[in-house]
């Protein structure tokens, strides 16, 4: 059963039902095959721009929908519901759309959102680095000021859509002074000298592509510098901070399509004459899975309604994915639980929406990182 909404409009309404059946009938059909082959989508993020959701949450003077958080986010829930792989894939492009909208100049704006946000170009965010995952001030990446141009050299790990992006927020060491000397560039995704590896052999999300970017020698023009230098560790955790609220969405979407799952098979097995859902011992725990998928979803809105509002919602952010990562993984692994030796066979989804929820908890700050994020919020 889909999930019941509240939206603020009827505009929303629409953009909704919209939305959900181009997950329904667009997407959802082609998942499983793509996955099983590992194949990017990438005729699925042409049809997203086409329809107006790579740029929802973006001003509509440079081609995006001007839509709240609040609603973003619960379109990127139905996205992610029906195709996980398109649904990181669309966090990932708002997020690296995040910089140029937010930090570029009127000049740079002009010039790229509108491809950017109609979905002409898609985007990827190199920020982490074998040794600088978590720890974001210790990358290496280096790009040197000479003349009209930075000239960049430096590896990037784990990231999402590397070698198929047009554009890629790239966060590069221009000075030694710690993260202070973290700049923001909007970089080419086909510059010379810039190679993508071969993609990481993933767990889940195999149909996204994750791989290591090679910067050598790349030249970049001195005005696809995004703010001022040293400005990019401050980009970057911004743009996080939103992101983090993106793949929160993400994890409720994949824990709706695991119960969804668990909640019709359980209606149509039957043992001892009875379907399985009649039994107390299933009932209960389908209605755990419930309830914390609507509890989950109600952390992700809270924050999104935050910033809508412009109010801090960092602390609410990190609980968010916290939250919602943690659940999508719980609910997955009882899902499978509920189908019994079914649900570990390739015959139904829900073993791949186990496989595809660790990930959650992992990319774009681990957990352990959301509750060192909280922790601190508190001593403050």
């Amino acid at each position: 059963m889909p999930a019941e909404r509240l939206l603020p409009t009827t505009e929303a309404e629409d953009l909704l039902a919209l939305v959900r059946e181009i997950a329904r009938d667009e997407l959802a059909p082609h998942a499983a095959e793509a996955e099983e082959h590992s194949r990017f989508p990438r005729e699925a993020f042409l049809l997203l721009g086409k329809t107006g959701l790579l740029g929802l949450p973006y001003p509509e003077r440079f081609g995006g929908g001007e839509q709240p958080y609040e609603v973003y986010l619960q379109a990127l829930e139905e996205v992610a519901s029906a195709w996980m792989s398109v649904g990181v894939g669309l966090s990932v492009h708002i997020m690296s759309s995040y910089a140029l909208a937010t930090f570029g100049s009127d000049e740079q704006r002009a010039r790229w959102l509108p491809d950017v946000l109609a979905g002409d170009l898609l985007g990827g965010y190199a920020l982490s680095e074998s040794h600088a995952g978590s720890d974001a001030g210790a990358l290496s990446t280096r790009a040197v000021r000479d003349g009209d141009h930075y000239t960049v050299n430096g590896a990037k790990a784990w990231i999402t859509h590397a070698g198929v992006a047009d554009f890629y927020t790239l966060m590069a060491r221009t000075s030694d002074d710690g993260g202070k000397g973290v700049s923001c560039f909007f970089a080419p995704g086909r510059a010379e000298g810039l190679v993508a590896a071969k993609p990481e052999r993933k767990m889940g999300l195999t149909g996204s592509i994750t791989a290591q970017l090679s910067f050598s020698g790349v030249r970049l023009d001195a005005d696809r510098l995004i703010g001022a230098e040293g400005d990019g560790l401050k980009i970057a955790l911004s743009a996080l901070d939103s992101g983090r609220l993106g793949i929160a969405a993400c994890g409720v979407g994949l824990a709706q399509a695991a119960l969804d799952e668990a909640v019709a098979y359980a209606k149509q097995r039957t043992q001892f004459g009875r379907a399985i859902i009649d039994f107390q011992g299933l009932e209960f725990m389908l209605a755990d899975m419930a309830a914390a998928v609507e509890s989950a979803r109600a952390t992700y809105l809270e924050a999104a309604r935050r910033r809508d509002r412009g109010l801090p919602f960092r602390r609410q952010a990190a609980i968010a994915k916290l939250v919602c990562t943690d659940t999508a993984m719980k609910v997955t692994t009882d899902a499978v639980q509920v189908l019994g030796g079914a649900g570990y066979t390739r015959d139904f989804p829900v073993e791949r929406y186990m496989r595809e929820a660790k990930v959650l908890q992992i990319f774009e700050g681990t957990n352990q990182i959301q509750r060192l994020v909280i922790g601190r919020s508190l001593r403050s």
